[in-house]
């Protein structure tokens, strides 16, 4: 992990924790007073399912799910997802009678795209944006707009941590936010005061780990 008080803060679920370390890192939007380490929650079957489990309320009632759409690494999660919401006969629109779990393309200048082969698990589908973080909001931004693109529906939109409730005018769900990490703050690079008083950055960060510099 990098420098600086790393710890993890618990969940009423044994095996979910959240494992953060404090320092100053960027990422390729913002500077970042915490590193969120989602490392185990996306590789590890049994934390995935403890995700999914805490997720899986805010959509198993009156929310319609066709298709998940995983940002971030988080097909696993997204996989464990799409099981809880199918084992109570919940509700999806496609004709199979069960939920997609796919993965965009990201294009050089950041757009997401579909290719032909999957457009069909977008277009006319419920979708589900699950991230593994919600912060500044551009990735899950250009999702939204990519499933409209595709002739798709925003079905919400679910994440690991969140430091909002809202994104591109949608509702964000998440299992951590901003009240389980004191302090946490978010600054455009060329407003980061840890820039301006002279802290090294501890490592570039972004939704595949970190590199230490």
């Amino acid at each position: 992990m990098p420098s600086g008080k790393t710890y993890k803060i618990p969940t009423k679920r044994r095996n979910l924790f959240l494992r953060v370390s404090e320092g100053h890192f960027a990422t390729s939007h913002s500077h970042i007073n915490y590193f969120i380490d989602v490392t185990t929650q996306k590789t590890r079957l049994s934390e995935a399912t403890a995700v999914a489990k805490e997720l899986v309320s805010y959509y198993n009632i009156t929310t319609i799910v066709d298709t998940i759409l995983c940002l971030d690494g988080t097909e696993v999660i997204g996989t464990c997802l799409a099981n809880e919401l199918t084992k109570g006969n919940f509700m999806n629109m496609n004709a199979h009678q069960t939920i997609y779990v796919v993965t965009p393309e990201h294009t050089s200048g950041s757009q997401l795209i579909f290719r032909d082969n999957i457009v069909p698990t977008v277009a006319g589908k419920h979708v589900l944006v699950l991230a593994a973080s919600v912060t500044t909001g551009y990735t899950v931004q250009a999702a939204t707009e990519a499933i409209k693109y595709y002739g798709g529906y925003v079905a919400g939109i679910a994440a690991l941590f969140a430091t909002t409730d809202t994104c591109a005018g949608y509702d964000v769900q998440s299992v951590f936010d901003t009240n389980h990490l004191e302090g946490y703050a978010s600054y455009p690079s060329h407003e980061c005061p840890l820039c301006k008083e002279g802290k090294k950055i501890d490592a570039l960060v972004n939704s595949f780990g970190y590199s230490k510099l």
